[in-house]
């Protein structure tokens, strides 16, 4: 019966990939597959499987049961599963299942609350909003007494 639902998926998303909608069809690690090396892509990867290297994609999907070793850069990272390594997404979103463990830089990003995050979470590109408007410190002389 899974070999029928694969063939089936398979045969649809091909027949999709041809349509005039151009949806375009993911490149998928599955669960048993183990990856070892870089992957360079223009479109949507789905990692359920586990990567030993380095992805540079347009869409990355990391599922509940994969991992990811190495560095991540994706215009949209979605992390249901773990992430060892620096990630660069323009978009970030972390699961409550989700392990990062590393550095990521973001412009724009969601944790669900239960996510594990082990490492640091930074804005890139414009200046954080909430220190735009902040008046700069004043060092003030301790020495001088007021009667």
């Amino acid at each position: 019966m899974k070999k029928f639902k694969r063939l089936l998926y398979v045969k649809l998303a091909r027949r999709l990939s041809r349509s005039t909608t151009g949806a375009p069809v993911p490149s998928i690690v599955s669960e048993n597959t183990r990856l070892r090396g870089d992957i360079i892509s223009d479109g949507i990867i789905h990692v359920d499987g586990n990567v030993e290297g380095d992805i540079s994609c347009e869409e990355l999907i990391i599922g509940i049961k994969g991992s990811v070793t190495g560095s991540v850069h994706a215009g949209n990272l979605q992390l249901y599963g773990v992430l060892n390594g620096k990630a660069s997404a323009d978009n970030l979103f972390i699961a409550k299942s989700a392990k990062l463990i590393g550095d990521a830089t973001h412009n724009t990003i969601a944790i669900e609350p239960g996510a594990y995050i082990d490492g640091h979470c930074m804005r890139m590109g414009s200046p954080i909003p909430a220190e735009q408007g902040k008046p700069d410190l004043m060092l003030v002389d301790s020495s001088k007494k007021t009667v």
